[in-house]
C-alpha cells in the first residue's frame, strides 16, 4: 500500500474525498485528493486528452467571450486549470458536469479489479466530475475551440470505476467521441426494445438528432425495432448534414428531419405534429437548457422521455409534466448501461451515416 495506511480504501473513492470529508461521494464532493500514490485497488492513468462534456464546454466558452464575441482562449484555459487545481477534478461549478479522458495506464494497484495493465491505452467511462485529476502542462496545446483538450497529467480510477481499452481499428479521437456519449444509444435500445417486445414499433423523436449522442440514438432506435424516427435540429446546415450522411445508407437515420427550436413548446409541438408526432419515445440530446416542457409536450400520452443532457433541469421536467397533466415516464440517462461502450462502437462501425457525422465533427 503506497498511500496513507491509516485511511482505508473505498471502491467508490470515499478515501479520496477531502471536502467534506466522510460526508460525500466523489462526484458531490467539493475537493478530492488527486495525489499520484495509489491505494491497492486503484489505477493511475497518464492523461493524453480530456473531453469536456458538451453542456460544460458550451457554458465555459460562452462565458469567455470578448465584447466582440471572440473566444478568449487564455481566459478559458485559466478557468479550466483553476477548476482542476481547486477541486482536484474537472467539475464545472455551474453545470456540475465534467466529461471523460483518454490516456495510458501508468500503474495498477495489486487489488484492482478493472482488468487493466500498464501501457494499456484507455478511455475512462466515468465522469471527470468524480475522477481525481492533476494537469501538469498548463493546457498550452489547447486553442479552446473544441471540447477536446490535449493535456498532460494524471488521473486516478477507483476500484469501482469503468474504463475501456481503445479499439485498434479506430483513431483514439474518434473512439473518445463515441465513448463520451455511449450511454445514450444503449439506453435508447433498452427502451425501444421494451416497446418492440410488446409487439409495438414505437415512433422515436430525437432532439439534437445530428449530434453525437443524437445520431447514435437514432441508429440504436432503428436497431431495436423502432417505427417512425424523427430528428429535430436547430439549423438548416444541421439538417443538410444529417440528410447527406443518411444518403450513405440509402435510407437515412431519420424518416423526417425537422428544423425547430427545441426550447419552444408550441413551436416544437407544431413542427412534430406536421410529420406524424407526437412520439412514443422522445430522446433529449441537446446541450442547452429549457427543453424539458417542449419534450414532454411532444411525447404521446403513456410515452417515455429520456433526458440525456446535462443541461436538463430535472425539477422543471417534473413540474412541467405535472402542469401539463402529461402521463409520461421520464428517465434520466445516467451514462452507464452494461456493454454500452462496445455497443456504441459497433453502431459506428456498422452505420456509415453515423460514422460520417462523427468524422465531420472531428474535422471541425
Amino acid at each position: 500500500m503506497s498511500n496513507d495506511a491509516a485511511v482505508a480504501s473505498s471502491p467508490v473513492g470515499l478515501h479520496r474525498v477531502l471536502e467534506p470529508a466522510g460526508e460525500s461521494l466523489p462526484q458531490a464532493a467539493r475537493r478530492l485528493d488527486a495525489r499520484p500514490a495509489l491505494w491497492p485497488d486503484e489505477v493511475r492513468i497518464a492523461v493524453e486528452t480530456l473531453n469536456l462534456d458538451a453542456a460544460s464546454y458550451r457554458q465555459l466558452s460562452e462565458r469567455h467571450r470578448t465584447a466582440e464575441g471572440e473566444l478568449d482562449a487564455d481566459a478559458l484555459r485559466s478557468t479550466v486549470l483553476d477548476i482542476i487545481a481547486t477541486r482536484g477534478k474537472m467539475q464545472n461549478p455551474v453545470t456540475g458536469s465534467g466529461g471523460m479522458l483518454i490516456g495510458t495506464v501508468e500503474e495498477v494497484g495489486p487489488e484492482s479489479s478493472l482488468g487493466l495493465a500498464v501501457r494499456d491505452r484507455v478511455a475512462t467511462l466515468v465522469s471527470l466530475s468524480l475522477t481525481p485529476l492533476v494537469i501538469t502542462d498548463g493546457l498550452t496545446r489547447w486553442d479552446g475551440r473544441s471540447e477536446r483538450v490535449p493535456a498532460a497529467g494524471h488521473a486516478i480510477l477507483f476500484g469501482r470505476s469503468i474504463a475501456a481499452k481503445l479499439p485498434d481499428d479506430l483513431s483514439p479521437e474518434l473512439a473518445l467521441m463515441v465513448m463520451d456519449v455511449c450511454g445514450a444509444p444503449a439506453l435508447v435500445r433498452r427502451v425501444v426494445s421494451s416497446y418492440a417486445d410488446r409487439g409495438h414499433a414505437p415512433s422515436v423523436l430525437v432532439l439534437g438528432g445530428a449530434g453525437k449522442s443524437g445520431s447514435l440514438a437514432l441508429a440504436a432506435a432503428a436497431d431495436a425495432g423502432a417505427g417512425r424516427r424523427i430528428a429535430v435540429v436547430p439549423f438548416q446546415a444541421e439538417a443538410d448534414r444529417l440528410t447527406e450522411a443518411g444518403q450513405l445508407t440509402g435510407g437515412g437515420l431519420a424518416d423526417a428531419v425537422v428544423i425547430a427550436d427545441a426550447r419552444s413548446p408550441l413551436g416544437l409541438f407544431d413542427a412534430i405534429d406536421s410529420v406524424g408526432g407526437p412520439a412514443d419515445v422522445t430522446v433529449v440530446c441537446v446541450d442547452v437548457p429549457g427543453c424539458e416542457q417542449p419534450a414532454i409536450l411532444a411525447t404521446a400520452e403513456g410515452g417515455t422521455v429520456i433526458f440525456f443532457s446535462m443541461a436538463t433541469n430535472f425539477a422543471a421536467a417534473a413540474l412541467g409534466a405535472e402542469g401539463l397533466a402529461a402521463d409520461v415516464t421520464m428517465l434520466v440517462g445516467n451514462g452507464y448501461v452494461p456493454g454500452h461502450a462496445a455497443y456504441a462502437l459497433d453502431l459506428l462501425r456498422a452505420n456509415p451515416a453515423v460514422r460520417a457525422l462523427f468524422e465531420v465533427r472531428l474535422e471541425d
